[in-house]
């Protein structure tokens, strides 16, 4: 059987070498808009920084620094009066998620594009809205899984059936949070802000990219939670585990933790082989891609490409063609439909006690 690495080509979404520029007005101005999301756009082929939203006006004229092209700093009592609507064709929203909504529906009134962080919003209800809002204008979940081009490949190695029909999933993702970010009244620990600790905020790496790569929903969901620390107690799901059901009878087993060893792994298992993908959620880590079928096996080394930097100019790239940018609004609702199944799951704690010897 031949495997046709050699002809794959990370950006195979491209179709235009020089499409223009799409101005971006960055709204949120935490650690990961200014170390990750600017700079990204900076480093980017189609896609450019003007205009800095936050709720801080101190904070928003400090951040002009992080990039030459930066011309305005706004407040989001401004951006919401529309202040500076001239300076930027799209946003990226990144507040805490629930708070998203308002940001989009502004940027819609103003007839700018979106790029939303995942997960959408904290509720489903409030997600709901935003899916509405897509009507008018195009929305994108920022699921940068997608845009990977170890993913990619991935996705394409199962719609070709190199692994023969998949069967089933393991995944998982976990990460000492209060290392990353030591405060334990963080957003991310609020429910009203997060909607969640850990499905939320890593476990839906897991779910969507198994989404992704099968191209295909789940239908059913079992979970489990439980948390530890006393920073957890108000979100309760510092660890959890929960099996993804799909309609032709595949099963994702999946794992998440925000207070474990930094880790992440997801391997596809068929019929006829596996391909694994090790390490691949963090964007710090160089991505790793085995594939194994039958007796052969092949470790395949890819081109390291920052993940945000091909998420923004695939973004740009969409809106500069003309070509609707998936994952749309409509898919990332799919995702809080099966975080808030799991959620419910996870509550109803519904696990058969093994009798004791």
């Amino acid at each position: 059987m031949e495997f046709p690495f050699d002809d794959f080509t990370g950006r195979d979404w491209q179709t235009a070498d020089d499409p223009g520029t799409v101005r971006f007005a960055m709204i949120g101005l935490g650690w990961w808009t200014r170390a990750q999301a600017i700079p990204a756009v900076e480093e980017s082929s189609f896609g450019e920084t003007t205009v800095v939203v936050s709720g801080s006006a101190e904070k928003a004229r400090d951040a002009t620094d992080l990039a030459a092209s930066i011309e305005h700093a706004i407040t989001y009592d401004e951006f919401h009066e529309g202040v500076a609507a001239d300076a930027y064709d799209a946003v990226y929203i990144c507040t805490p998620n629930g708070l998203h909504l308002p940001f989009v529906e502004t940027a819609a009134r103003l007839d700018k594009a979106v790029l939303c962080e995942k997960p959408m919003e904290a509720t489903v209800e409030r997600a709901r809205e935003i899916v509405g809002f897509a009507d008018d204008v195009a929305v994108m979940i920022a699921y940068r899984m997608q845009t990977e081009p170890t993913v990619r490949r991935a996705r394409e190695v199962i719609d070709a059936g190199i692994i023969g029909e998949p069967v089933h999933v393991h995944a998982s993702m976990s990460q000492p949070l209060l290392e990353v970010i030591p405060d334990p009244n963080q957003w991310r620990l609020d429910p009203e802000l997060s909607g969640g600790a850990t499905v939320m905020d890593i476990g839906l790496y897991p779910i969507n990219t198994t989404r992704f790569l099968l191209d295909d929903d789940p239908v059913a969901v079992q979970a489990h939670s439980t948390y530890e620390h006393d920073a957890f107690a108000d979100v309760a799901d510092e660890h959890v585990s929960f099996t993804l059901v799909f309609a032709d009878g595949v099963h994702a087993v999946c794992t998440a933790s925000q207070n474990a060893a930094r880790s992440s792994h997801l391997r596809v298992t068929g019929t006829e082989g596996e391909v694994v993908l090790d390490p691949v959620f963090f964007d710090r880590e160089d991505r790793g891609f085995r594939l194994s079928v039958g007796d052969e096996q092949y470790t395949v080394a890819f081109e390291q490409v920052d993940q945000m930097t091909e998420e923004f100019d695939y973004f740009a790239h969409c809106l500069l063609t003309g070509t609707e940018p998936s994952p749309d609004a409509e898919h990332g609702f799919v995702d809080m439909l099966v975080m808030d199944a799991i959620y419910d799951a996870a509550a109803a704690d519904d696990a058969t006690p093994v009798p004791e010897p």
